[in-house]
């Protein structure tokens, strides 16, 4: 399967479309059960070579995080990998990189998903150590100050020490006026410092538990021996009697344009950026935003890439992207001003370039490039046994069925230049935009 995916995406980024939409893509054939603990587990079969991906994905993102305690699903994301009844802390690297493997995790607004990539003889012993941190992780008062002070050094690196750091935290801060996805996932200080160890125990029984999880399996093994695996660690899980509190907040229509300014203190360069809130990821809108904004703002040859960077040179970088979320998305665009240029230049010329595409028509050839890059990257993903099962993961979890990783390619060779039209018209220009215009300052001084 790998060399024919190969195959099909070096040619998907030279056929035009009249062929594109006529690819042949093996679907991804995997096995679905739902244990009587209410895990959902996920199977995709490939002996080509004797290695195996093991996702576990949490229904449990930023946006579930308790209120004046941002930062806790990500907490756990690094408590997760400390001790266990039976595992020391930090055993899952010896369990993994000792065998040539290895294993990390990710916290996203919507959910956690831990991954293991291993020999497939050691596959059994890492199904063990899942349900060995699922069912009796050590949430103790160590471990909890430990990675609290952890996240912090990552925020500090991650958001206060980068030039633009705050600018992609205050995406979420600033565009969301309800919705909890305003709270960005990394946490802050301030609330990481006022959590208690009551807290974080709290948050681990509430969410952490088999009917809140996804197990996605992928690579080298036999189907029985594998049932018979999970069954053994994972299926005698005991399934909690409360129930899972879910996020019911609707994000409201935006009806006026709201303006930010935003400081860092060792920004080269001023920035402006323009957000505007999309529907949720199962939206039959979502293939056409997605491609909208490949056109807009997809590589060096995107539309505003070559007007803001080589043709009017009032920007030395561009990013567009359409976020697609499991209660709304997020439309994003922003530039990184060159210098003697305003932030407001920036905000105009992005404008400009988004009213031209709903007003435009969209050539055969920009719908083809665009479409082909989306489809390669799908490819790419798909190479590799944990590439699979996170698209897996984020079909079941973000999209709420499996079958949309067969669906996905067909959706966005389907987009017209109609489409693009209709929905940039719908979302971007009858939409209201929230604008984020970010300067330099001191830290506790003046611009």
């Amino acid at each position: 399967m790998r060399q024919r995916l190969t195959f099909l995406l070096a040619f998907a980024l030279t056929i035009p479309l009249s062929a594109a939409s006529k690819l042949d893509v093996p679907a991804v054939a995997y096995r679905h059960r739902t244990l009587a603990n209410g895990m959902e587990v996920y199977s995709v079969r490939d002996n080509s070579i004797p290695r195996v991906a093991i996702q576990v994905w949490y229904r449990v993102g930023s946006k579930n995080d308790p209120p004046h305690r941002s930062g806790f699903a990500h907490l756990f994301e690094h408590i997760m990998f400390k001790s266990t009844k039976h595992m020391p802390s930090e055993f899952f690297d010896r369990l993994t990189e000792d065998v040539g493997g290895e294993n990390n995790a990710t916290t996203r607004d919507d959910s956690t998903n831990y991954y293991e990539v291993i020999p497939s003889n050691y596959l059994e012993t890492l199904l063990w150590a899942e349900g060995e941190r699922l069912a009796s992780l050590t949430v103790d008062d160590a471990a909890f100050k430990s990675e609290r002070d952890v996240v912090k050094e990552e925020y500090r690196f991650r958001i206060l020490a980068p030039p633009y750091g705050r600018l992609y935290y205050s995406l979420d801060k600033d565009s969301w006026q309800v919705h909890p996805y305003k709270r960005p996932g990394i946490g802050s200080i301030e609330d990481l410092d006022a959590a208690t160890i009551a807290d974080v125990k709290k948050f681990h029984s509430t969410f952490y538990r088999p009917d809140n999880a996804v197990i996605v399996v992928a690579g080298d093994f036999d189907d029985a021996q594998l049932d018979g695996w999970i069954d053994k660690y994972l299926g005698t899980i005991a399934r909690p009697k409360a129930p899972i509190p879910r996020v019911t907040v609707k994000e409201p229509i935006h009806k006026e344009t709201k303006r930010f300014t935003e400081y860092g203190p060792n920004v080269p360069l001023p920035a402006a950026a323009m957000t505007w809130i999309l529907p949720d990821a199962r939206s039959a809108d979502s293939a056409p935003l997605t491609v909208a904004a490949a056109i807009l703002g997809l590589g060096e040859s995107s539309r505003a890439y070559q007007s803001l960077v080589y043709r009017d040179k009032i920007a030395n970088e561009v990013e567009i992207d359409a976020d697609e979320r499991e209660d709304a998305g997020l439309f994003i665009a922003f530039a990184v001003m060159s210098s003697n240029h305003k932030v407001s230049e920036g905000h105009k010329a992005l404008r400009k370039e988004i009213d031209a595409l709903a007003t435009k028509p969209v050539t055969e050839a920009e719908l083809t490039k665009a479409k082909n890059q989306l489809v390669a990257n799908i490819l790419r993903e798909r190479e590799t046994n944990n590439g699979t099962a996170f698209e897996i993961g984020q079909s079941v979890v973000v999209e709420h069925d499996a079958a949309t990783v067969n669906k996905d390619i067909d959706k966005l060779e389907a987009v017209t230049p109609a489409d693009v039209k209709r929905v940039v018209k719908k979302y971007l220009i009858e939409g209201k935009p929230t604008l984020i215009d970010y300067e330099s300052k001191a830290e506790g001084g003046a611009k």
